[in-house]
This record gives C-alpha cells, structure tokens and sequence, in this order.
C-alpha cells in the first residue's frame, strides 16, 4: 500500500497561494484587448481574474458597447502604456489594424500579438510596412499567440492566449511554438 504524500512544506509559496492564505504579487499588469468581440469579452474576463488591469481599445465607439464587461473602454492607444503592458489584438481583419499596432509600438510595452491562423499570411506586417514602421519594430508583434491547445472556442483561445502569456512572463517554456 502506498504511503499519503507528506504535505508541502509551511514555505512553499505556491502552496500558500493555492490554499488562498496569500495572495499571489501580479505587480502591475495591464492587459489592452484590442477590438471588440467574442474573444475580446473572455480575454478581459479572464485576465482580471489573473490580477491584470483590463483595457478595451475599440476605435468604433459603437462596437465598444457590444463587449458586456468590467473594463476601461478607451478608443485610442492610453499614452501610459509601460513595460508592464500587454497588447493583444484580437481581430487581424480590421482596417484600424495598422495605425493600432504602431501607436502601440511607439510604447514600450512588455508584449504585442496578433490573433491569426499561422497557416495564413500575417497582414499587420503589410499594413505596418505602408505605414513606415521599421522592420525592427514589426518584429515585436507577435503571431500566432497563445499555447498551441488546439483552441476553438472564444473562451478556450481566450485561455490558450492568457495561459501563454503567463508563461512568457515567467520565463517558461510555455509554447508559442507551432
């Protein structure tokens, strides 16, 4: 017969966190969701349950409305954007697109990515070259995004993409890879 694992030492900090008797430091992180939409909901959703500050960018103030959530609903790029920022666009379809992502370049933001199927041409690099961003700075954008799971759903990429983003914020080998 097996013996009962011995319970975690008193210091294991993740222990501690996962029994709720501390609450895990998340530091400043700022989530901006760009564009409004299914995944857009659960991505904000999530992420303030993950200690994030939430932003909605939504250029279409009418779209804006259509995202039932606790967030701040900006139609523009927030001039105080930080390394502690993470940008997620949620729609590669969209003609705002370009203007979004170099605006958010300008920033040093910790991280940018762009929702898309890897098997299809990436369109923000077109629409950020047309623009005169330099190759440097389109290298920042990141696509695919998110943990390769295998995600369908709005809520499963909403959490393939945050599960990835924690991972690279932790310096773990979570897997952008494809």
């Amino acid at each position: 017969m097996s013996q009962p694992a011995e319970p975690p030492a008193e210091s294991d900090p993740a222990c501690a966190v996962a029994h709720g008797d501390v609450r895990p430091d998340t530091g400043d992180r700022t989530l901006v969701v760009v564009f409004a939409s299914p995944v857009a909901e659960f991505l904000l959703r999530y992420a303030a349950d993950l200690g994030y500050r939430c932003v909605l960018l939504e250029p279409g103030k009418e779209r804006a409305g259509s995202v039932a959530l606790d967030a701040d609903v900006v139609t523009e790029i927030p001039p105080s954007l930080d390394a502690g920022t993470d940008v997620v666009v949620t729609d590669h379809h969209r003609e705002e697109l370009g203007p979004v992502l170099r605006d958010a370049l300008a920033h040093q933001v910790r991280w940018i990515g762009v929702m898309g199927n890897p098997r299809h041409p990436a369109p923000h690099v077109p629409a950020l070259t047309g623009l005169g961003v330099p190759a440097a700075d389109i290298a920042r954008v990141h696509r695919p995004i998110g943990l390769n799971i295998g995600s369908r759903t709005p809520a499963e990429i909403a959490v393939a993409t945050l599960a990835g983003l924690l991972a690279d914020r932790n310096g773990r080998p979570g897997g952008f890879g494809f």
